[in-house]
């Protein structure tokens, strides 16, 4: 029987993880589901290899290991996507989630609905090769951009500076790929929260663009990825 995916879930409420698992499960999810921040990193670590956990959706508030911690320790260990969810208030605990590393975001109360599609979302962001034109639209190898001492190969999902391979995460990678497309161009907030997020086009969330393109400049250069003020962003050439 063909799946969603594998899934864990962190939630300390009982009333609200038991109706976020049965709402998975509708969707063919594969859920299991914990109350406890260390037994969830238990249950992540212990998890075969073979059979690994595909995305993880946890609470910011838990005990035993709070939601961030959960998901920094994740993020160390490799690239699982990680979905927060948390309070519409907490905007200091999302900002923190997605400094840790997190993907992307829910607030409570949420619709089964958004809650499904920004799974969906993240699940496309994972790792997989990815279709380029014969030459791209500047004059580059499809497959190979070259940006000083950046090498991005599209094809394989490698980005190396230096000849050293850089570690990126899906969303990370995505980004990348959205503003190297266009080198020298800029792109709106509204633009990267669509092609990257999914996003419609008229939803903002200025922490999730800011953050990630903090954490992609903090590993391929300050100065790759310029501030159009007003405006967006742009990969410098």
């Amino acid at each position: 029987m063909t799946t969603a995916g594998t899934l864990l879930l962190v939630e300390d409420d009982g009333v609200i993880g038991e109706a976020t698992q049965l709402n998975l499960e509708r969707y063919d999810y594969r859920v299991t589901w914990v109350q406890d921040g260390l037994d969830a990193w238990r249950a992540f670590s212990e998890r075969s290899a073979d059979d690994p956990f595909q995305i993880v959706l946890c609470d910011v508030m838990l005990p035993g290991l709070d939601g961030i911690s959960l998901c920094r320790r994740i993020r160390e260990a490799g690239n699982t996507p990680v979905v927060l969810i948390s309070a519409r208030t907490e905007s200091i605990d999302i900002v923190s989630g997605l400094e840790a590393g997190a993907d992307d975001y829910v607030t409570k109360p949420f619709d089964v609905q958004v809650l499904l599609a920004r799974l969906r979302s993240v699940a496309r962001r994972s790792p997989q090769p990815v279709e380029v034109p014969a030459s791209g639209p500047h004059g580059d190898a499809g497959d190979h951009l070259t940006i000083g001492d950046l090498d991005l190969d599209r094809r394989a999902l490698e980005l190396r500076r230096d000849g050293k391979l850089i570690n990126l995460t899906p969303t990370e990678m995505r980004l990348l790929l959205e503003l190297a497309d266009e080198p020298g161009v800029v792109l709106s907030r509204a633009a990267l929260l669509q092609r990257v997020w999914d996003y419609p086009e008229w939803e903002e969330d200025d922490h999730l663009v800011n953050v990630h393109i903090q954490r992609l400049r903090a590993k391929i250069g300050n100065d790759r990825i310029e501030t159009v003020r007003g405006f967006g962003y742009k990969l410098r050439r």
